[in-house]
């Protein structure tokens, strides 16, 4: 490591109380708010082949794909209350999961015959391929193809 680096880490640590260096323990998941848990379960577990973990209907369930936990929270949930300024979590939105897959264009043509919604058509950059489907809430979903190696 070069003098600045270390430097520079140094006092990106010295910054920090040490109580921030270690409380969090690591990734637990990703929350969406949707409108019916069970119609939403139904999307991820039969459309995108994820596997139902958790289920207590009707506000809240967690599906998974290798090692993405997604967290889906209905009305009620206490993941989806009101915050105190009396704002409203509400699905949708531009952040999202983005998922990995081969073939993207045989996947999109297949999840269009199957009534699904995209967003966006596929679009092409030097990383990969990508297109944007959504949930029956309205969340979105990337779905990512890498570019092949040279």
């Amino acid at each position: 490591m070069k003098q600045t680096e270390k430097e520079s880490t140094a006092a990106s640590r010295a910054q920090r109380p040490p109580e921030a260096q270690r409380f969090i323990q690591g990734l637990r998941g990703v929350r969406y708010q949707v409108k019916d848990v069970s119609r939403s379960v139904a999307f991820y577990t039969r459309q995108l082949g994820f596997k139902l973990d958790h289920e207590k209907l009707p506000a809240f369930a967690q599906v998974s794909v290798g090692d993405l936990k997604l967290i889906l929270s209905g009305p009620g949930a206490s993941g989806s209350r009101p915050m105190p300024d009396g704002h409203q979590q509400e699905p949708g939105g531009w952040n999202r999961i983005v998922l990995q897959v081969a073939d993207l264009q045989g996947r999109i043509e297949a999840l269009k015959e199957a009534g699904l919604r995209f967003r966006n058509e596929m679009e092409a950059g030097p990383g990969g391929k990508q297109i944007q489907l959504e949930d029956p809430d309205g969340n979105p979903i990337e779905l990512f193809e890498p570019a092949r190696s040279s």
